[in-house]
């Protein structure tokens, strides 16, 4: 059976081709990130894995691959998948590319964007990567909603450090890990020597305890969900300024776009997709379902803005303002987070609006 969204947005079916679990390239820190030197008419990646960027002249540049020419400063586009740009038809049409070629072109724009990250790991990207940087005026920070979904998790899935997403796979594999070692303990001399001291009987080995199940956990409410994103991103913004600082480089944040919180009524097409996504069982109720109102997008924007004011970092919302711009007939999201490519150049140009980046 052909699909709706193969049809309306023929270029997701490279953009699950590329997001393949199969697939995952698992590095150190980060737990994961995207797949490295893949090609295709839609998407392509440098040899770490950033996504290429294009200009007005139709050059290109990454992170890990070719730097513009000329030896200048150039800025970044941080944050995750928006960032990134899925569901953009091409590279150049990503919110970098719109940026470097167009909206705000004073340097050229790389794309820093991580599928699936938090604001711990977007930060963690930066702080492995500058090195390979050239000199960076700038970096836009286009998040938001990850630690927001993160944050509703039940109790064991967080920690001092927050979650992540594929958490409960990490730790279902290391919790079969701690098992197999525990298991080796138990055996030879070891376990002798402790059978001797203790009289333990030699009978089996310890096994780890059953986990309780989700069910039965409570999940966060509302306010400490908030409260628990808003202080993480605090946090994160910290570190951000305490490494940007140093080299001079300004740092702004965005509020990325929602297709809840940014109208009620959606277009055709959109509504279309939304309702595929939901009869396939999609995961999107069971994360965003009680902050998709718009009024929680609002009551977000303000304490996230709160915190950025504090830490010297320039803010955005992008939700009103693609509210007031847009009209109801365009086209912007191809699914609850991601955009068109009409979506991601009006966001492009509400960036460079809004944080004065032109």
């Amino acid at each position: 059976m052909t699909l709706r969204r193969h049809v309306l947005t023929p270029q997701m079916v490279q953009h699950e081709d590329f997001q393949d679990r199969g697939e995952t390239h698992w590095i150190p820190y980060l737990m994961y990130f995207h797949r490295t030197d893949y090609r295709s008419a839609v998407l392509n990646t440098d040899r770490l894995g950033f996504r290429l960027s294009h200009g007005p002249s139709g050059e290109y540049a990454s992170v890990a691959g070719r730097h513009p020419a000329g030896g200048g400063p150039v800025s970044l586009l941080a944050g995750s998948s928006t960032a990134f740009g899925v569901g953009s038809t091409s590279d150049a049409t990503a919110i970098p590319s719109r940026l470097w070629s167009e909206h705000a072109p004073a340097t050229p724009w790389l794309n820093f964007g991580g599928r699936g990250y938090c604001s711990t790991q977007e930060v963690l990207l930066y702080l492995l990567h500058h090195q390979r940087l050239p000199r960076v005026e700038r970096i836009v920070i286009l998040s938001g909603l990850n630690n927001l979904a993160l944050a509703g998790l039940p109790p064991s899935y967080q920690s001092e450090y927050g979650a992540f997403f594929s958490g409960s796979e990490y730790r279902n594999q290391m919790d079969e890990l701690l098992e197999k070692h525990r298991d080796a303990r138990t055996t030879g001399l070891a376990r002798l020597l402790r059978d001797k001291g203790r009289g333990r009987s030699r009978g089996g080995s310890r096994r780890l305890t059953a986990e309780p199940s989700l069910a039965d956990e409570r999940t966060p409410s509302l306010d400490e969900r908030i409260a628990t994103a808003v202080e993480r991103t605090a946090h994160d913004l910290e570190r951000w300024q305490l490494l940007a600082r140093a080299s001079g480089i300004r740092v702004c944040f965005a509020m990325q776009p929602f297709a809840t919180w940014v109208r009620e009524v959606h277009t055709p097409e959109e509504t279309a997709l939304f309702d595929e996504l939901d009869q396939e069982g999609s995961i999107f109720w069971d994360l965003f379902g009680e902050v998709a109102p718009a009024r929680v997008g609002r009551r977000y924007a303000e304490e996230t803005a709160a915190v950025c004011e504090k830490h010297d970092v320039g803010f955005t919302d992008l939700n009103p303002a693609m509210a007031r711009t847009a009209t109801a007939d365009d086209w912007l999201f191809v699914d609850r987070a991601h955009l068109t490519d009409k979506g991601y150049d009006l966001a492009a140009q509400l960036l460079a609006s809004g944080l004065d980046l032109s």
